[in-house]
């Protein structure tokens, strides 16, 4: 079938034809076929990228009287870039049409420029909800003579919370009008739009209810947290070619991927609602000349990206709601073309796969991120292409021919080939022959390439996470990148680095490095974090002589009654859950109770309700800032020191001032320009 077939007048059949129209898509075929003649109300489903705005654009502007300046049709969209659009696919339909006015209003626009072209009379206004409530409110919008309403995008209007204002415009128009309502969901709210203010409407639909697109291939990564924007660019590498659109939730988000991306050499913007509306179009132009490779964007702004061949979608982040997978991925495989959507989980995600499966009728392919050696094979062959179809000025480069033969002379044609190549290839290669493998197991695991540390130091150090990092890396010369997952408790920590660097942990166990003057211990866990204490560790990297912890019937934090005797032994009797356990309390409520400590430094907390009592130290101090011990000789489940002992907290040098124990400063502060000293030492 042809427009032609579809019986479109003679104006619009010219102009579509120009503009390279020739089939009808599915839902324009349907849409068109039953607007064009009838008056009735419609609900018409189908994805993004199949034509909704032709299919309800073309049988609207058959319908209209051009004769009369009076409002007869209100389009409303979502925002502002899908306004744009629409009002100027409108324009291209009607060019032929003489006397036709279309008017798009929207926020981030002189609202008095548009009250101006209201006045001057618009037969069709295409309008953002909010923008429109103001023009309502001012007196300056009439919507007295409206003959048809379309609804583009509804699920997406409601989803960003503009059912009321929906219900307030709908309500400000005819009950004699028509209206058209367009989808690519059909969630609860807009079967609830269609039952309240539709009569009998005729349902249209191309394909399944939320189906995605079949022309479409879904594809998953599952990778670590920390690996994500690793993962963005591995994928970027493995598809040179790529034309696409990445999702993040968030426009500080957004504009912190697209950052990054620019910094490391891609052609990449970010579009978001934080931007001027100028900045906006400047963006949305580079994009449409494929100036830019990627555009890093929100839902709510890629609403109106109606840009033909883009190769892949990717989300950064899964949307919040897994309707809205839908709408991203059909950026992509517009008008029957193919295209690729990609998903970047973590394990936890995975799930959210399974929903979105479930609600589009479609599966993913869980694939592997690509390695160094796929990317760098991919690039090969990409840049072999590149020069077999390059275009050759032979006008112009022919005065410089005669010296670069001379200056090649020496080289064979298969050296000459190699040489050049290379040129290209060694950036790649140099930069990947080292990746690391960025894939995890849907399980959640690290397919067994990540271990698990724990490490005597912690909060009572005066350690976070960004200053226990700092400190491992400075006493292992591991990368920074290469730990991650800390958890930071009172008196130790945890934390997970590759297989690799299992070796060298552990031997740091025998290189005599002290913090405070007390020896760093490194321990292999077992045992995944339970949000406990109550972790399984193997001592293969050195006694803990200096002070053990024994969980009797439970290990949970604080399970129990705590008791420390002579030093450094720490023992929890009964209990098993998180604080379950026996805790003697004197005359009060929780977390009163009288905790002993005999030998090393008491700590007792007197009556009072909840975290009300006195705290008060005898002896050693033991978490008043410093520990003490007097005499003796260190033995087994004992902790003796002779000298200072202090327990003095750690202080990173992230913002460039002096590091030392903070003892010697207030805990956390940074002195500018002070002379760097030795956190620890190495026998």
């Amino acid at each position: 079938m042809t427009f032609q077939d579809l019986g479109l007048e003679p104006m619009l059949l010219k102009a579509v034809t120009e503009m390279g129209f020739e089939s009808p898509t599915p839902i324009q075929e349907q849409t068109i076929a039953q607007l064009k003649d009838k008056s009735s109300d419609i609900v018409a489903l189908a994805q993004t990228g199949t034509g909704k705005t032709a299919a309800f654009g073309l049988p609207l502007l058959s319908k209209l009287d051009l004769t009369s300046r009076f409002t007869q049709a209100l389009i409303l969209a979502p925002t502002r870039e899908l306004c744009m659009q629409i009002s100027k696919d409108l324009i291209n339909y009607s060019k032929y049409m003489g006397g036709l006015k279309v008017t798009a209003v929207y926020g981030g626009a002189p609202i008095m420029t548009q009250i101006r072209d209201l006045k001057n009379g618009s037969q069709v206004v295409v309008a953002t909800p909010g923008r429109l409530i103001d023009l309502i409110d001012r007196k300056a919008m009439d919507l007295s003579h409206v003959d048809v309403v379309v609804l583009d995008e509804a699920d997406e209007m409601l989803n960003m919370g503009f059912k009321d204002d929906l219900d307030l415009i709908l309500g400000n128009t005819p009950p004699t009008k028509n209206t058209w309502l367009f989808s690519a969901t059909m969630p609860r709210e807009v079967e609830r739009i269609a039952s309240k203010y539709m009569e009998s409407p005729l349902e249209i639909s191309v394909g399944k209810k939320n189906q995605g697109a079949e022309n479409i291939q879904h594809i998953y990564y599952t990778v670590n947290q920390r690996d994500r924007y690793a993962a963005l660019k591995r994928i970027a590498d493995f598809y040179p070619d790529i034309f696409g659109i990445v999702f993040c939730r968030t426009k500080a988000e957004t504009q912190e991927v697209a950052d990054n991306l620019i910094k490391d050499g891609y052609n990449a913007d970010a579009i978001h609602g934080d931007l001027s509306q100028a900045q906006r179009d400047l963006v949305m132009k580079r994009f449409r000349s494929r100036t830019l490779q990627m555009l890093v964007a929100t839902d709510v702004a890629a609403r109106g990206i109606d840009v033909n061949n883009v190769t892949h979608v990717i989300n950064y982040n899964l949307p919040e709601e897994a309707e809205n997978y839908t709408h991203r991925s059909g950026r992509t495989g517009r008008a029957g073309k193919s295209g690729i959507a990609i998903a970047i989980v973590t394990p936890r995600e995975v799930n959210k796969i399974k929903d979105i499966e479930r609600i589009m009728g479609n599966s993913f392919t869980k694939a592997d991120v690509p390695d160094g050696v796929a990317v760098c094979e991919k690039q090969l062959f990409h840049l072999v292409t590149k020069l077999h179809e390059v275009e050759v000025k032979d006008d112009e480069i022919e005065k410089y021919l005669p010296k670069i033969y001379e200056e090649l002379k020496d080289l064979t044609k298969e050296e000459l080939i190699k040489r050049f190549i290379s040129e290209e290839f060694n950036r790649f290669y140099n930069y990947y022959q080292n990746s690391q493998d960025l894939n995890m197991g849907n399980d959640g695991g690290n397919n067994g390439k990540t271990t698990r540390f724990f490490v005597n130091m912690g909060v009572l150090d005066g350690f976070n996470k960004n200053s226990i990092k700092d400190f491992l890396v400075e006493i292992s010369n591991i990368q920074a990148r290469m730990i991650f997952n800390i958890d930071v408790k009172n008196s130790f920590s945890f934390f997970e680095t590759e297989n690799k660097f299992v070796d060298p942990l552990l031997a740091l166990n025998k290189a005599g490095i002290e913090f405070n003057g007390r020896g760093i211990s490194f321990e292999v866990s077992k045992a995944k974090p339970s949000g406990g204490y109550g972790e399984k560790r193997s001592y293969g990297g050195g006694s803990r002589e200096d002070g053990q912890r024994r969980s009797y019937g439970g290990g949970g934090e604080r399970s129990g009654e705590r008791k420390s005797y002579g030093g450094g032994e720490r023992r929890s009797y009964g209990g098993g859950g998180e604080r379950s356990g026996e805790r003697k309390t004197y005359g009060g409520g929780e977390r009163s109770g009288e905790r002993k400590s005999y030998g090393g430094g008491e700590s007792r907390s007197f009556g009072g309700g909840e975290r009300s009592g006195e705290r008060k130290s005898y002896g050693g101090g033991e978490r008043s800032g410093e520990r003490k011990s007097y005499g003796g000789e260190r033995t087994s489940g004992e902790r003796k020191t002779y000298g200072s002992g202090e327990r003095k907290p750690f202080v990173s040098s992230r913002e460039g001032g002096e590091n030392k124990p903070a003892g010697d400063r207030p805990f956390g502060g940074s002195s500018e320009g002070g002379e760097r000293r030795g956190r620890f030492t190495k026998d």
